[in-house]
């Protein structure tokens, strides 16, 4: 299933996406999709309708987050060999783990606010992750049943708050708006292997990323484990597992986005984004 959230920004409506792309309307099924509606059962109960049966949105609405509720977004840094190499660090020995925090979580379609003084904002195409059930302590072998879905997500990052400013890349990395997901969360049984995924990122219509999630140091059953060994993941919380190279701060000289650029990024089988670039100044109210 592609489950999604759609209509105006507060007032978002849980939908889904039928076979032939339309979206079909789940408010008289669930008041939202939040974490209790994508848990075992609850995805149980939704893979039980037939689409058809639903009433048609009609249009092209303005796509929000897919999941209402977020509790906690885990990141992962580094986590791809040619990125590791492109920035000139060594390939870590273990996952690179830091947040973002959830007030930077905003729709596929942007906009995308570069904050007051910010000098070194850039991307990152990611794999997001979403846990379906309670997670602790769990085996690698036994990881991705764990999981809800996956999701398209964009790593915003400014770098210079996150390189340059000393302590933890959390606060280089949770600037409002720096975080679209989306469009859909796409459930687990429709990705055969998570790690066999392309993505690609462009910025003004220039490819700046090309890869694969084979180019993973650390892949998704891994990165799971990992975590639940050191904190209880929850029903709802997103995972966003790492970015393959291309991002500006590895170009020579490095390419920062600026006012009036436009991403347009994507995941193999998880949709695509297009996110436009503002000023602060200029940032809806």
């Amino acid at each position: 299933m592609k489950l999604l959230r759609y209509g105006p920004a507060g007032a978002e409506k849980p939908g889904m996406l039928d076979s032939a792309g339309t979206i079909r309307d789940l408010s008289a099924i669930i008041a939202d999709l939040t974490p209790a509606a994508i848990g075992s059962d609850g995805l149980d109960r939704l893979r039980e309708i037939d689409p058809a049966t639903l009433p048609k949105v009609d249009g092209a609405p303005r796509m929000g987050v897919p999941l209402a509720g977020i509790g906690k977004i885990v990141a992962i840094g580094l986590n791809y060999s040619d990125h590791a190499a492109e920035t000139g660090n060594p390939i870590p020995k273990e996952p690179i783990v830091f947040m973002k925090a959830t007030s930077s979580l905003t729709g596929p379609s942007g906009p995308v606010v570069i904050p007051k003084k910010s000098q070194k904002l850039d991307w990152e195409v990611e794999l997001g992750v979403v846990i379906g059930r309670t997670t602790q302590y769990v085996t690698e072998a036994d990881a991705l049943s764990y999981v809800a879905g996956y999701v398209l997500a964009n790593d915003i990052s400014e770098r210079e708050w996150q390189i340059e400013r000393g302590g933890q890349w959390t606060k280089g990395k949770s600037g409002d708006t720096f975080c679209p997901l989306g469009p859909w969360l796409v459930t687990a049984d429709e990705v055969k292997d998570p790690q066999k995924l392309s993505l690609f990122l462009d910025v003004n219509g220039e490819r700046r990323q090309t890869g694969t999630t084979d180019k993973m140091i650390f892949g998704v059953a891994h990165i799971i484990s990992y975590l639940s060994q050191m904190m209880t993941l929850q029903p709802g919380d997103v995972i966003v597992t790492g970015t393959p190279p291309g991002v500006g701060a590895g170009h020579k000289p490095p390419i920062f986005l600026k006012p009036g650029d436009e991403m347009h990024l994507g995941i193999e089988g998880l949709g695509e984004q297009r996110c436009p670039v503002v000023a602060w100044e200029d940032r809806p109210r």
